[in-house]
């Protein structure tokens, strides 16, 4: 469970967020202006801050502005359709995202769900060390032919200690988990792991993302801050849907990938990097580079090993186990919900585009709508929204 401050001046909007994200078991406070909110930042522990832009007494600019960003929660701002330009102003002052009005529930839920499961979110200050968490390798659910090859090549790959590593694969099929493992096993597993989502950042923040910057060398940069090359420095960075990044930012990783350093925007000093780079990507790289899309040079910079994630639609013989893990992961005691063998061959025969993700949102939609077992009536009623 954890603990969310919501400011608002609209008490229906703030009403409608209480009450989704206490049926998710979190605890709720909330306050109707900025000023309001500011004082309850000072005097309570938030692990999650949900904040509009437009408000009276204080609006969310200046609620960032009020508040140490280093030493506070992830603020998600809320804007109007006509905030854009503000809301990316509110990421350069250090915001975690920022969702637009009118708000959709489930992006929302997702936007919240990803930044309070990612301590090292792309926008975020306070990072707090990948290498503390629990991850296991363990993790890589799957027992097929092509998943236990894929494992033995991962514990390859994590003794090379300085090989660059390009994960490919469809949305869902789980690279980020890919990129976890090989840090896991790696000599560096004791040391950060870090990562940004390259499709997620706006390109005019993506090298401040990356490389960091100096007070005062653009609008709102308020104070000194580390890029996430300097963050990972002795372990790993992993660059998430790199085919997403714009081809100045692709140049200057090209850089630090063959010289080991980095400048930070506004500054011309460089500060030496070792870090072991981890890329991750949907697109067709190749492809993109006939398309002008992606430099060549880079690809064959990243691409020194590749690690193809095979499709859930080709291993569907792991769908038994992926459904007994996210049973265990979604339910509790409380609830004893189980799955008969009719249900779990229904599910077999499902086509799976959007892959192991799309199999966990399935199991929990069932878990939720069905009573103590899920059966094959209930696969065929309720596996698709």
């Amino acid at each position: 469970m954890s603990k969310i401050l919501v400011i608002d001046d609209e008490k229906a909007i703030v009403r409608a967020i209480t009450e989704i994200l206490e049926y998710e078991n979190h605890q709720i406070d909330t306050a109707f202006n900025g000023l309001e909110g500011v004082n309850k930042l000072k005097t309570n522990d938030y692990d999650l801050v949900l904040c509009d832009i437009k408000m009276p007494k204080m609006d969310g600019i200046e609620v960032l502005q009020h508040i140490d960003i280093e030493q506070k929660p992830p603020m998600i701002m809320i804007s109007g359709h006509g905030d854009i330009a503000t809301a990316v102003e509110c990421l350069k002052l250090g915001a975690a995202d920022f969702i637009e009005k009118p708000l959709d529930l489930n992006k929302l839920l997702q936007t919240i769900n990803a930044v309070l499961q990612s301590p090292t979110s792309v926008f975020k200050h306070k990072i707090k060390p990948k290498y503390n968490d629990t991850f296991s390798p363990d993790e890589i659910i799957g027992k097929s032919v092509v998943m236990l090859e894929m494992k033995r090549l991962i514990t390859k790959i994590a003794k090379a200690d300085t090989a660059k590593v390009l994960i490919t694969g469809g949305n869902g099929s789980g690279k980020e988990l890919v990129a976890r493992s090989i840090h896991a096993q790696s000599r560096r597993s004791n040391m950060p792991f870090v990562e940004i989502n390259c499709a997620a950042i706006p390109n005019e923040l993506i090298e401040s993302e990356l490389f960091g910057h100096e007070k005062g060398s653009f609008t709102s940069a308020i104070k000194q801050r580390k890029g996430k090359f300097e963050q990972a420095d002795g372990g790993f960075l992993f660059l998430d849907e790199v085919g997403d990044m714009n081809l100045s930012a692709q140049s200057k990783v090209l850089r630090a990938l063959q010289e080991q350093k980095i400048t930070r925007v506004g500054s011309e000093k460089d500060i030496k990097v070792n870090v072991r780079i981890i890329a991750a990507t949907n697109k067709d790289l190749k492809n993109e580079i006939k398309l002008g899309n992606f430099r060549e040079d880079l690809y064959h910079r990243l691409c020194v090993i590749e690690i193809k994630v095979p499709d859930l639609n080709d291993r569907r013989e792991d769908i038994p186990l992926l459904i007994d893990h996210f049973l265990s992961q979604i339910t509790d005691k409380s609830q004893h919900i189980s799955i008969d063998s009719a249900a779990v061959s229904a599910l077999m025969k499902l086509d799976y585009s959007g892959n192991v993700r799309q199999l966990r949102n399935i199991i929990e939609r069932l878990t939720i709508l069905c009573d103590k077992k899920i059966t094959a009536k209930d696969v065929k009623d309720y596996a698709f929204a």
